[in-house]
């Protein structure tokens, strides 16, 4: 850390230039001694990131900030809010602490909250934006935090921790032993410091896969907000063999929906039909569940053809999705979308459909926008169809 970054000079140069090109700012160089022009863009390309994700932050004074990747790479508030709400107790040890979000807000519902961060910048910077959130004390340990665990004695109510892949070109779908640290190879050493283990991973890995490569599984968390997944959680209590929950909640901004059920009951039975007067589309936290079956059958609700996970009614109910109300049903390559079509615009989605949405905007000439939204999908027969509709 550069302590000359705290003086109030600099932070009001900071707060001065958050809304600068810093580009041009890059150009003019630094006017402090002892600071470099980078490390000023990075207080202020990392402390707008902070804006949204974690407004706390951004609103204290004297808050240093790391690099943006480390931003990127954290919880943000609300996701943390939430992991808070689901465990409790008298201590948790988060062994891949980072910049430190989630350890502020186990903070509040642990009485000892210890944070393992092997970078020792980090872990400089996480301890003093405790002080100035006024946080409740958290012991910040400049260690791996395996290697903290491997050395201790201790024994904790819950152990946290946040694996990251080794190596990015290994794509979106990955196991958790691809993750540093490897969880599943650890989960004796886990276990022997704790009966209960809260697990963050990418949005990207396949539950199935997931539960497979851990032991003990007992529930699993699915986080979106503004219906983009941003969390896996998996909780892990020693020796637990019975049915494993699945939770999904997607956060739309003071308001959100949840839709919870066990992982093996995704057999159930499905009824299909033409589409009615309303066209639900489930969140993407349902749609990452694979509840595909069981969404229909919890609401009443019929799906339009196998697999796209399109479902209809005549009557309009509360939902965890997006809802729309079905103005027409086309064949596709019908002349009367044009007809339908102010302009030519909507919004394309296409569901199950052999074209992508490119060649079916070039086809039919349409144009993104407007208020209408139209699914180019298959029915039951597995015949391709339109359905114009507009949002509820």
């Amino acid at each position: 850390m550069n302590q000359s970054i705290l003086t109030k000079e600099v932070q009001d140069f900071i707060n001065a230039h958050l809304k600068s090109d810093i580009s041009k700012l890059a150009f003019k160089g630094s006017p402090f001694n002892g600071i470099s022009i980078q490390e000023l863009m990075h207080q202020i390309i990392s402390k707008n990131k902070c804006q949204e994700k974690l407004p706390a932050w951004f609103a204290a004074p004297y808050i240093y900030y790391p690099p943006k990747l480390n931003i990127e790479q954290t919880s943000s508030e609300k996701t943390a809010q939430y992991k808070s709400s689901l465990i409790s107790g008298n201590s948790i040890v988060d062994l891949t602490g980072g910049l430190g979000v989630d350890c502020f807000y186990f903070s509040k519902v642990f009485k000892k909250v210890t944070h393992c961060e092997i970078d020792q910048e980090l872990s400089e910077i996480a301890a003093y934006n405790f002080k100035q959130l006024n946080a409740a004390p958290i012991n910040c340990i400049n260690n791996d935090g395996i290697s903290y665990l491997t050395d201790s004695n201790e024994i904790f109510d819950w152990i946290y921790i946040d694996p990251s892949r080794r190596d990015e070109l290994k794509g979106k779908v990955f196991r958790l032993a691809d993750c540093l640290p490897n969880v599943p190879m650890h989960l004796e050493l886990l276990f022997k410091h704790t009966d209960a283990v809260l697990v963050k991973v990418s949005p990207f890995l396949d539950l199935t896969v997931g539960i497979e490569e851990l032991q003990f599984v007992k529930e699993v968390h699915i986080v979106a907000i503004n219906n983009e997944v941003k969390e896996l959680l998996f909780i892990l209590k020693k020796n637990y063999n019975d049915a494993i929950v699945i939770k999904t909640i997607n956060y739309i901004g003071s308001s959100f929906h949840t839709f919870d059920f066990e992982f093996n009951n995704e057999k159930s039975i499905v009824q299909y039909s033409v589409p009615f007067n309303y066209l639900y589309e489930p969140n993407k936290a349902i749609f990452k569940s694979g509840a595909f079956n069981l969404i229909a059958e919890k609401f009443n609700l019929f799906k339009i053809a196998a697999n796209s996970h399109l479902y209809t009614s005549d009557e309009l109910i509360d939902f965890p999705g997006t809802c729309y109300k079905i103005l027409d049903q086309l064949p596709y390559n019908s002349k009367k979308l044009k007809a339908i079509l102010p302009d030519l615009k909507a919004n394309i989605k296409i569901r199950n459909f052999p074209d992508s949405i490119s060649s079916i905007k070039k086809k039919l000439k349409i144009k993104d926008g407007g208020a209408y939204y139209v699914f180019f999908t298959t029915n039951y027969e597995e015949k391709p169809i339109i359905l114009v509709t507009k949002k509820v």
